[in-house]
This record gives C-alpha cells, sequence and structure tokens, in this order.
C-alpha cells in the first residue's frame, strides 16, 4: 500500500518513525551518510508512491521501510540479489546495504542481478536505405524490442500519443516470432519501419542502425524507449513504467513544446535519471575517451554527468554528432551478458558529454513542467561567409605546385597529428568540386540560404591589374539565371610560399603601383553592376579589403577609391578585416565604414595553447613524429571572443565572427595551426555566446563567418563526411530568420 493512501494519522506516526531509529538504523544512517553511496534524487524518482513528506529525509524512509519492501536505494543496487550473490551477508541477518556501504563496495562485491546468456538465430542486419525526401512527422518514436512479450504494453502506449509521430521498431531477432511480431507491428501501425536486428550492442546498436542511415534525420525530436525488464530489480515492471510515462505523460505536447523551444536542453529523461558523479564510471572511461575524440571532445574522469537508463526524448544536433561518430555493428561487442566495459555501456555516457561540448544538458520531467518561457536570444540581421574561389586549375599554379594543382590535393593528404585530431576532413554532398563548373556555385548558395546565410564574401584575388582565381565570378556573370548573392574582398596579401601571406618566397607580389587604385575600382563595376551583388543596408554595394595596413597609404588610396566608384555612380560601403598583425602603416578605426573580426586573428593567447605554446606539450599524450606546429583549444578561443577585455581593442563598428574549425594541416603539414576540439557542437556554444554577448552591440547587427569553404584551413561549413550537413542545421537553428527559410525554400 502506497504511503499517501492511508490515513493522516497513520502517516504520520510513520513520518514520526524515521526519527526514532534504533541503534543499529543509526548506524546504518551513519555509513550510508559516510559513503555517500546512497542516491536520494533516485530514491524519489523512482519510486513515486513514496509520499512527498519523506523526500527530505529518503535516506531515513529507505532504512526504516524501503529496504524491507525491495526498493533500491541507488540506480545499481539490489537488496535481494546482494543476499543472493553474499550467502555469507545473508547469514547474519545485516541489512544489505548496510553491509554494502560498510565493507562490501570497497570488497567489490556483486549488488546487482547479472543477466543470462540467451541464444539467438543468426541474422545478418540490414542494410537500411530510406528516402530522404520522404514525408515525415515532426517527431519519431524509436522502440526496441528485446522483450516481445512486452509488445502489447508498448503498443497501448504508443496508440494512445496525442502527437503526430513515425514510428521505428527494431526487434531482436528470435526467428519465426520475431517475424509474426513484426507483422503485428505493421498491422497495428501501418506506417511503421520495422527493422530485425541481431543481439548486439543491447538497445544502443539497432538505435545507432537507425541514426547512421539517416532514418532519424530532419525530425524536431526523437524518443527512444526500449523493451526494459530490468530482471536484476524486484521492481522491473513498475521501473520499465515510471521510464517511459515520464517522457510520454498525458500531458506530452505541453512538455515536448517546453523541451523543442529550451535550446538549452539536449535530452529529456523521467524524474531520477539524470546521473552525476565518477561512481557511475565503472570500467567506461578509456572506451568513452576514445568515442569522443572521434570528434575532438576532450574529457576528464571527475565530471561525469549522463542521461541514464538510455530511454529520453533526444534533439537533432546530437542524433547528428552520435552519426558523426561513425559506429557500425562491427565496432560492438559480441552479447555475453556483460555488466560494464563496452561500446554500448560508454556510449550511454557519451551522451552527457556531447550534450556539454554543446553547452546543453539534460532536463528531467518534474524540472521541465516547472521551468518556465526563456526570452529569445537575437539573431543576425545579415550574415556573410568568406569564400574561397580556388577550387579550379590555373597556370601560377600549376608553375608553383605542379600540374593540375588545387587546394583538393592537400586536403585529401593531410594527415592526423596526434590521437583525436580529426584528419582528413573530406567533402560530402558537393564532392571535389570545379568551380569552372558554375552550378556548383548555385548548389552552394542555396546551401548557404537554407542556413541563414545572407551572403558570399569572395575573395578578389587582384595585383595591379593581374587577376587570378577569376574564373568562377566571371563565369557566373554570364549565368544570370543562378542565384549566388556575393559582394568582393580585395585579397592584396602578397602570395607566398608558405600559405600565410606573411612569410616565406614570394610568389606573386602586391606592389601598389601609382594609379592602382582606380584600376581597382574599374575592375570592380561589372561585379557592382550584377543583380546578385549585395547590398546589405539596403542602397550601398559593399567592398572590402583584407590587409588595409599593407597599403603604403591607406588613407589616401581609399579616399581615390571612393572617389572613383562615386565616378562611377557608386556610394560603395567600405569595410576591412581586424588583422591584429602590423602591417606597413597605421589605419585609423573611422577609415572604414566597418571591419570584419576574423577569427583565430587577435584570439589565441599563451594560456590557449596546448602544444607548442610557453607550457610545452598539455595534450596529455605524444604528437607523430616531426610534428613542430601549434595546437590551441578551440573552447578557450571562444572564450576570449565574448571576454570584455577583448572587445574593447576592437573598432566600435566591428561586426562580429566565428569559425566554424581552424586547422591548416593540409597546407602546412607537421608545421600546422590547429584549433582543437571544433566541431559542430562547440561550434553552436560559439554561435550562442555571440548571440548572448556580441550581438547587439556588432556592426548594424550583423555576423562574419570564417569560412564557407577553407577547405585545406578545415574552416569548413559545407557538408563534409565527418559531420554532413550538421553545421549547417547548427547554423539554421541558430542565425536563420524566418524570411531566409523563406527564401531559401523557394529557391
Amino acid at each position: 500500500m502506497s504511503d499517501d493512501t492511508n490515513s493522516a494519522l497513520n502517516r504520520l506516526k510513520r513520518f514520526t518513525r524515521i526519527f526514532l531509529l534504533t541503534r543499529t538504523e543509526r548506524a546504518f544512517l551513519h555509513a550510508a551518510e559516510k559513503s555517500g553511496l546512497f542516491d536520494p534524487v533516485y530514491y524519489a524518482g523512482a519510486y513515486p508512491q513514496i509520499h512527498t513528506l519523506f523526500h527530505r529525509f529518503a535516506l531515513r524512509h529507505y532504512i526504516v521501510y524501503g529496504e524491507k519492501r525491495g526498493l533500491r536505494p541507488k540506480h545499481d543496487f539490489s537488496p535481494n540479489a546482494y543476499l543472493n550473490y553474499n550467502p555469507d551477508v545473508a547469514a547474519t541477518g545485516m541489512s544489505p546495504f548496510h553491509h554494502w556501504v560498510q565493507v562490501g563496495h570497497r570488497e567489490g562485491r556483486v549488488h546487482k542481478e547479472l543477466p543470462k546468456i540467451e541464444e539467438f538465430p543468426e541474422i545478418t542486419s540490414p542494410k537500411l536505405r530510406l528516402d530522404p525526401d520522404r514525408p515525415r512527422a515532426r517527431f519519431a518514436v524509436v522502440a526496441h524490442v528485446y522483450y516481445p512479450d512486452l509488445w502489447p504494453e508498448f503498443a497501448e502506449t504508443l496508440a494512445a500519443l496525442t502527437i503526430d509521430f513515425d514510428l521505428y521498431v527494431t526487434l531482436t531477432y528470435r526467428g519465426d516470432a520475431s517475424d509474426a511480431l513484426a507483422e503485428e507491428i505493421r498491422d497495428a501501425f501501418p506506417r511503421a519501419v520495422v527493422v530485425p536486428v541481431a543481439n548486439r550492442g543491447r538497445d544502443i546498436l539497432p538505435f545507432m542502425t537507425l541514426v547512421n542511415a539517416g532514418a532519424l534525420d530532419g525530425y524536431d525530436a526523437v524518443c527512444k524507449i526500449h523493451t526494459k525488464k530490468s530482471p536484476h530489480r524486484e521492481d522491473g515492471d513498475l521501473w520499465r513504467r515510471h521510464l517511459i510515462g515520464g517522457i510520454l505523460p498525458e500531458n506530452l505536447p505541453e512538455l515536448l513544446a517546453r523541451f523543442i523551444a529550451d535550446d538549452a536542453l539536449a535530452f529529456w529523461v523521467a524524474d531520477g535519471q539524470f546521473f552525476h558523479g565518477t561512481e557511475w564510471w565503472g570500467t567506461n572511461f578509456e572506451v568513452t575517451r576514445h568515442l569522443l575524440r572521434r570528434i575532438e571532445i576532450e574529457i576528464g574522469f571527475d565530471d561525469l554527468s549522463f542521461p541514464a537508463g538510455s530511454i529520453y526524448w533526444i534533439k537533432p544536433l546530437t542524433i547528428g554528432l552520435l552519426k558523426s561518430l561513425k559506429l557500425v555493428e562491427a565496432h560492438f561487442e559480441i552479447e555475453q551478458a556483460q555488466v560494464d566495459g563496452t561500446i554500448a555501456h560508454a556510449l550511454e555516457r557519451v551522451m552527457g558529454f556531447l550534450a556539454k561540448a554543446a553547452d546543453q544538458t539534460v532536463v528531467q520531467t518534474t524540472e521541465l513542467e516547472a521551468a518556465k518561457p526563456k526570452p529569445a536570444l537575437p539573431k543576425p540581421a545579415f550574415t556573410t561567409a568568406f569564400y574561397l574561389p580556388q577550387f579550379h586549375p590555373i597556370s601560377e599554379n600549376d608553375a608553383w605546385w605542379g600540374k593540375g594543382f588545387t587546394e583538393w590535393r592537400g586536403v585529401v593528404t593531410a594527415q592526423s597529428q596526434f590521437a583525436g585530431h580529426l584528419q582528413p576532413l573530406l567533402p560530402a554532398d558537393l564532392g571535389f568540386y570545379d568551380l569552372r563548373l558554375t552550378e556548383i556555385m548555385g548548389e552552394q548558395a542555396q546551401l548557404a540560404r537554407g542556413a541563414g546565410i545572407d551572403a558570399l564574401c569572395v575573395y578578389h584575388y587582384w595585383f595591379d591589374g593581374r587577376r587570378v582565381l577569376e574564373q568562377p565570378l566571371d563565369r557566373l556573370l554570364s549565368r544570370p539565371e543562378i542565384d549566388f548573392p556575393f559582394y568582393l574582398c580585395w585579397a592584396n596579401e602578397s602570395w607566398r610560399r608558405n600559405w600565410d601571406g606573411l612569410s616565406g618566397t614570394v610568389l606573386l607580389e602586391q606592389t601598389y603601383s601609382d594609379g592602382f587604385e582606380e584600376a581597382l575600382v574599374r575592375d570592380s563595376l561589372p561585379y557592382m553592376r550584377d543583380a546578385r551583388y549585395c547590398r546589405p543596408d539596403g542602397t550601398r554595394p559593399r567592398f572590402m579589403i583584407y590587409r588595409p595596413e599593407d597599403m603604403p597609404d591607406p588613407v589616401a588610396s581609399v579616399a581615390r577609391m571612393r572617389e572613383a566608384w562615386r565616378a562611377a555612380g557608386f556610394e560603395v560601403e567600405l569595410g576591412a578585416v581586424c588583422f591584429h598583425v602590423g602591417g606597413e602603416s597605421e589605419v585609423s578605426d573611422d577609415l572604414f565604414d566597418f571591419w570584419v573580426e576574423m577569427p583565430p586573428h587577435g584570439l589565441v593567447k599563451g594560456p590557449d595553447y596546448l602544444f607548442g605554446g610557453p607550457d610545452g606539450n598539455k595534450l596529455g599524450r605524444d604528437v607523430a613524429p616531426g610534428f613542430s606546429g601549434l595546437v590551441y583549444d578551440y573552447k578557450r578561443v571562444i572564450g576570449n571572443s565574448v571576454s570584455p577585455a577583448y572587445v574593447k581593442t576592437l573598432p566600435a563598428n566591428t561586426i562580429c565572427g566565428a569559425m566554424p574549425s581552424w586547422d591548416n594541416t593540409a597546407r602546412r603539414g607537421p608545421a600546422a595551426h590547429i584549433a582543437y576540439g571544433a566541431n559542430p557542437a562547440s561550434f553552436r556554444y560559439w554561435l550562442n555566446q555571440i548571440r548572448t554577448h556580441r550581438l547587439e552591440k556588432s556592426y548594424r547587427g550583423e555576423l562574419f563567418l570564417n569560412a564557407w569553404n577553407e577547405w585545406a584551413e578545415k574552416a569548413v561549413l559545407e557538408p563534409s563526411a565527418s559531420f554532413g550537413t550538421l553545421y549547417l542545421n547548427v547554423l539554421a537553428h541558430e542565425i536563420a530568420r524566418e524570411d531566409t527559410r523563406s527564401d531559401a525554400a523557394t529557391a
């Protein structure tokens, strides 16, 4: 009988009893408190029948009442199992949990039921091929059925849902019985996708099979449930219903709307299912760290929190990050009733770190019910990304780097320089394109618009009248039907063999000969007259200069450029890059209409270096032989970018900037500069920090991204083999306005 179904007098007597402990009970209380092994959050969440009066004194309730009823003091401790596996304790008549907290946990005694090994027929897991353009509901529910006798319970729960959802069911294959169950499921849910799977990787591998196939792409949120019997628990059925009922409650539409609206949330779990503390590592730390290094996420042993039980709602970003781990069936161990240390166990813990990497967290049901709406963060009024027109062969590169050279050559040969260094990064949807094929630019622009990017700032390579890499834009001018919003940035550095514009043998020099200003303006006019050339303020065509400090007389040159444009009928909005490296001339802040922040320039300080800085190797592991480059912490760069001290160094009329990544291994090999820890999750964090701290004071509320397609510097937003469209998905969520999404959909 539950505590709250009796009379008030009886409840009061029972409540008073927990303060009148016997000597043995007081010793039990002291030992449990000292050990810290009792979990009051779990206890209150797992047993909702316990009256709320006892929640503040959960341990006392357990000592007096809970253990006698077979309740569990923590997720992975079963009183009955402890006595069964430890008959010497049972013979003493001592409380099982009292013995565990006093000596048993130090002795490594078995404290939960060990699963039995079952024999299953062999099956080759199918290769799922789903139409990416198929109609989708807003939500998906994924149910893994290991115990077929529980399907009727699941069917009843799913049929009662008041949301529109697509159903995916994975069945641990048991032969003819599973075939019959699959037909039963399809009869009840005709749109369901039913997938038989081998008994491998618990419920995790079946879920990853759907993730890897792209089945769960495009949903606002996905619910993951499984037939959890928990044979090691005496209250297994009650526990399962608590976990599933907690995330599929009667007021599901309301709570789901709150979950989706709160960008700080990655997972929604039932009460008691957000676990914290190093005691939950077991033997899973090294495997978890290895998995997360696949996408440059570093973890520490002392920082563990995760959604437990593998029953939750999960958002699209986290699903995309799981896909980027590139885990397939062969990575998962054969089922042998392992209780710890497998890929499946590690992945359960990975979830919390994926959320944290994006500055998100896990919410429990009662917390979601009590949550208040948060004010919306501002979005950029206009967003630009730098665009490199390099990807086609030219005679100059043939001469300097070899016949047919483009930067793809370095991209495909880039090598990882230390464990966890993600290289090479290779293209996906657009392939190894040649920008002489103008249709590619149209496809790029469509992707950019869909992600909220309003314009692509194309590097304009002009050396005293000599044009280089001009073919893509010149071909674009002859194709007015291709939508490609752009403006120019004069890349006025000399070309050098070291690729940095500052050192090495000069390959193509910028000389600034007399009259260069008028000639440069004259060459820009055909582009400015094109209907696709952008005027972010609605009136003035925009033009940028990469390094104005390299010009011999920036003030006079800028004045001559402005006058030449006016003579041609244009009042130009003129900007420049905040390069943070001195040049030949000083440039005052007010010389240009605006400045552009271009990470990582000016954002990396001594303490940020993980390798090659003043403190030597802080990576915690060796680098490749011969590596002499620099490695710095991407997340620390984010912190620098929003620090008041740094922001004060920028001109007031600066457009704030961000970079998806930075790593020029493709160009410089073992001498590369690497921003370690860059991935779509940490990029989401940077965008969120900009929206929170920087955007309102950014010039015209704009945002500048470095870059769209700098593949040899890994500063890439385009789809990649590693992350698919995840960077674009993050952008769309964080910055896209409704008008840009509508324009992209129309295009």
